[in-house]
């Protein structure tokens, strides 16, 4: 949640970040951008980003694109 300040929490900032690795490889088409988003997060967020993700993604589903949700639930079933 955006506090007074515009700043986004955390977890906001994941999804958004999350989010916005999806709709930069969409072009690629949805299940190899769906691979490449989920390579991507798993070589180059830490593994708190990891774990807190994957949170995010099980209590608000809605807040992550397709192709977003998509990588994170190939990253869960790792």
């Amino acid at each position: 949640m955006t506090d007074e300040t515009g700043m986004m929490s955390t977890g906001e900032r994941l999804i958004y970040m999350a989010n916005q690795i999806a709709r930069n490889l969409a072009a690629e088409g949805s299940e190899q951008a769906a691979a490449m988003v989920a390579d991507h997060i798993c070589h180059f967020w830490d593994p708190e980003m990891r774990r807190r993700i994957l949170l995010l993604a099980q209590e608000s589903p809605d807040a992550l694109s397709p192709i977003a949700a998509a990588a994170i639930g190939r990253i869960a079933a790792v």
